[in-house]
């Protein structure tokens, strides 16, 4: 009786196991949290992809430099810019500017990190966690020596990246995040994370170059950094798990040969 009722609880279990492990909860020491004039925004950002612009962006909101700064620019089905100091195009924090990291490398151990959606002759696209990227072709892939893939931020709608000048290495502490997809940004602008909460707080801002009323990024904070109380309570679907590959069989079925990266956002709950 008791090998029976032994055996009901494990089958029992094992579908809650299996949906347990499609989701994690993400690294407090990467999750900025941007309370704004509209509401909240959270950005998982991505260090693997470009270390230099995480580590600036965290420095900065530590420093408190982006507290009550005004989304200066704001264009609709395009971006929401912020984050100069001046609260226009050109300002720029007391740090020195940073190096363009337009591209990055998957290596063999953050390969395993990746799940890929597409898979073209030309370049394959996918996730790294929340933010969506995209690859050179598994034939160039089979051809690198040294394991070492060539890859990049994809544009979609919630993607952050880094604001700059005409000079590629002028990236300082402007900030700005994707309304809706533009994936001729790639390899142009770095890219630092994705939002996975508050999409709608970023496409309710206010309009303009520069806006008439302008929204501002009230308070902006580490997750690592709050009370543990105050921190955010996210879960984000893993690209390996069934609810997220649930959602991509849905999205190809109704998009067809249309179906893009960006028609896929992460679930969140």
């Amino acid at each position: 009786m008791k090998m029976r009722l032994a055996a009901a609880l494990c089958a029992a279990l094992l579908p809650l196991a299996a949906q347990a492990a499609d989701w994690r909860t993400p690294d407090p020491e990467t999750l900025l949290v941007i309370d704004t004039s509209r509401g909240r925004m959270v950005v998982e950002m991505a260090p693997e992809v470009a270390p230099q612009a995480v580590e600036r962006v965290k420095l900065l909101a530590r420093e408190g430099v982006y507290d009550g700064l005004l989304f200066h620019r704001v264009i609709e089905g395009f971006v929401a810019q912020t984050g100069n100091p001046n609260n226009r195009d050109g300002g720029t924090s007391r740090h020195p500017d940073l190096p363009p990291e337009f591209t990055f490398r998957l290596t063999p151990e953050l390969k395993e990190e990746v799940v890929f959606v597409t898979q073209a002759s030309d370049a394959r696209t996918g996730f790294l966690r929340a933010l969506p990227i995209a690859a050179v072709s598994a034939g160039e892939e089979a051809r690198a020596r040294n394991g070492r893939v060539l890859a990049w931020g994809a544009y979609c709608p919630g993607v952050f990246g880094m604001g700059r000048q005409a000079d590629p290495g002028t990236a300082n502490s402007e900030i700005f995040v994707m309304l809706d997809a533009a994936r001729r940004l790639d390899r142009d602008y770095t890219p630092f994370g994705r939002l996975v909460q508050g999409m709608e707080v970023a496409r309710a801002l206010a309009l303009g170059e520069p806006p008439q009323a302008p929204d501002s990024m009230v308070r902006v904070r580490l997750a690592a950094d709050l009370p543990e109380a105050e921190r955010p309570k996210l879960e984000i679907a893993d690209p390996a798990g069934e609810v997220f590959q649930a959602r991509l069989a849905a999205l190809r079925a109704e998009k067809g040969a249309d179906f893009t990266v960006c028609d896929l956002e992460i679930p969140v709950r």
